[in-house]
């Protein structure tokens, strides 16, 4: 038996160290996705922008006020959505028309529901109100700089659809906190592995930008009303219909709203049981970002020792070198780096967790979902 938890040991230590090599990966690729700066060049094709909303969030005034005060020369629509007529979003919307009232600004009010993902049904009643051919949809916790939209216009001229990174954003808890660390510093990280790998053709509600008629092409919004993961089913709907799906060279914000350690829990909890249902083998290969962890667990089975003890260097010595990279790279520092071990440890434990169960929580309601993310209600 001691044999047994030595060996084991030497491995997951060589996981860990296979992890570490993986991480400073991660951080020297980072400096490709510098966001864009100033003006860009390029046309600016008349856009409408989708903003699907669900009751008031933390900095909602602020992060819809930011699509308001765009540097965009062309025509700009902006089709604000709810689906409660009580819905206190409202009065934001209604205070923002009041405040910019040479802008194209609507506020959508219907009720309509066309399956079980909500937002989905948000967006369908949006689109039908849509003057323009270029469709940009974005979720209503993001912040975007005056550049954004000429980004996101000269990327889609290439064709297909178009999506952007985004950063965390923390208000003043330590739960919105840990949610923005784990953003900057492990999210991102891999996403920038996977795309420079051509290993991940990512689609985020951060930002999808297509036209109308690739849309239709793929269905509309209707062949998505009854997915968990509609960004992702929408990209791989585009890339399925032979278009491409582009990342534009520009960051967003996303507002980490969390309040409590249950928020937390259930949200990223959703995300990893999403990744995982929708690809399986993928998941399981993200074993290799949890470099921190897998050294400790490497030390414990094996002891202490000079490999051990190397493992765990290599690992804390990755894990500081990407949030150092990020906080350049980004402009932004998610948290401080003292809190970096314990959000690594929480990553695993979420990465452990949702390896079981099939169930959900989303906006206040429990749903199963299906392998193929295919919602229905508890």
């Amino acid at each position: 038996m001691q044999n047994w938890f030595h060996w084991t040991g030497l491995a997951v230590t060589a996981l860990a160290l296979l992890s570490a090599g993986y991480a400073f990966a991660a951080a020297a690729l980072a400096g490709r996705f510098r966001a864009a700066r100033g003006r860009m060049p390029g046309k600016c094709p008349p856009v409408t922008l989708l903003k699907p909303l669900h009751f008031d969030e933390p900095r909602l005034k602020q992060n819809l006020e930011s699509f308001c005060a765009q540097d965009y020369a062309g025509p700009v629509q902006i089709v604000f959505g709810v689906q409660d007529p009580l819905d206190p979003a409202i009065r934001i919307v209604e205070s923002l028309k009041r405040e910019h009232p040479g802008l194209d600004i609507e506020l959508v009010v219907d009720t309509r529901i066309y399956g079980a993902n909500r937002k989905v049904s948000n967006l369908i009643n949006l689109v039908a109100r849509a003057k323009y051919d270029v469709l940009v949809l974005s979720d209503s916790d993001i912040e975007a700089g005056p550049g954004y939209l000429r980004a996101v216009a000269q990327s889609l001229e290439g064709g297909g659809a178009v999506t952007c990174l985004y950063t965390g954003t923390a208000l003043d808890n330590i739960w919105s906190r840990l949610v923005a660390m784990g953003i900057n510093y492990q999210f991102i990280p891999n996403v920038i592995v996977g795309t420079s790998a051509k290993l991940a053709t990512p689609c985020f509600g951060s930002t999808i930008a297509l036209r109308k008629e690739l849309l239709r092409k793929i269905g509309g919004m209707e062949a998505f009303s009854n997915l968990l993961a509609d960004d992702y089913e929408i990209g791989r709907a585009v890339r399925g219909h032979g278009h491409r799906m582009a990342v534009a060279p520009v960051v967003v914000a996303h507002t980490c709203c969390e309040q409590s350690g249950r928020e937390m829990l259930a949200h990223e909890m959703r995300w990893a049981r999403t990744i995982r249902m929708l690809n399986t083998s993928g998941y399981w290969g993200s074993i290799v970002t949890h470099a921190l962890p897998l050294a400790l667990i490497g030390m414990a089975l094996g002891g202490l020792t000079a490999f051990s003890g190397a493992g765990l260097a290599a690992a804390l010595a990755a894990r500081l070198a990407v949030k150092w990279r990020m906080d350049k790279v980004l402009g932004t520092s998610a948290g401080p780096f003292y809190l970096l071990p314990l959000r690594d440890l929480l990553s695993f434990a979420i990465f452990l967790g949702s390896l079981f169960g099939g169930n959900v929580r989303w906006r206040g309601s429990r749903f199963l979902v299906a392998p193929g993310g295919v919602l229905s209600h508890w």
